[in-house]
């Protein structure tokens, strides 16, 4: 059995402890969180207050295979061949950048046995550098609810690599596009604290490079 929902009241320590859960257990999630998630996300804000965002949720064995193969073809050609070639992110060791690409791995090869999926959409118009304003506040949102619940999950858009396919294997339809996939399950690890740069490489003050003085 899931462990218990733990009480989380403090949306500061939600925040700081939304990791990336990439290995996921198979078994179900009740429909009655997966609602709460969602509705968390439909209180995000959007461009003009349009609400043009579409949620697919799946549970469907075949299309997850199929959306899964496409997701597993983009890692094994494309993006594991580049992160492995290439130099850990900022401030993470070497050590934990390799436990990392484990994880990511371990993701294109078992996405599709994540009990639910999450598809972000947006409806209507072209996919503009202005888009995602309208839909990943409601990802973000659906990051947190689900750590608020006790589920695990990530964003990721690496089936995107093969957009046609994939879109037209979750049965799209034409001017509607999938932003992101949300893999949704109880976690196999345990939540813990982000880490992250610190706020002195990154803010600055009236001008760019200029140190900001009250951190």
């Amino acid at each position: 059995m899931p462990d218990p929902i733990p009480e989380i009241a403090d949306l500061f320590e939600i925040i700081r402890t939304t990791r990336s859960m990439r290995r996921l257990k198979s078994d179900p999630v009740p429909s009655e969180l997966i609602r709460k998630i969602l509705e968390a996300g439909v209180c995000a804000p959007s461009g003009g207050n349009m609400q043009r965002w579409r949620f697919l949720v799946i549970r469907d064995p075949k299309v997850k295979e199929t959306v899964g193969a496409l997701y597993k073809r983009a890692w094994d050609e494309q993006v594991a061949p580049r992160y492995r070639a290439g130099e850990p992110a900022p401030g993470m060791s070497r050590e934990r950048f390799l436990r990392l690409l484990d994880a990511a791995e371990y993701l294109a090869a078992h996405i599709h046995e994540a009990p639910v999926w999450i598809v972000p959409c947006l409806e209507g118009g072209t996919p503009m550098r202005t888009s995602g304003s309208s839909i990943y506040p409601a990802v973000q949102n659906m990051l947190l609810a689900a750590r608020a619940l006790g589920l695990g999950t990530t964003l990721t858009t690496l089936y995107l690599q093969f957009e046609q396919e994939a879109e037209a294997a979750l049965g799209l339809p034409p001017g509607v596009h999938s932003y992101a996939l949300l893999p949704l399950g109880y976690p196999m690890g345990r939540f813990g604290p982000v880490r992250r740069v610190p706020l002195a490489d990154v803010v600055y003050e009236e001008q760019w490079g200029q140190a900001y003085r009250d951190l």
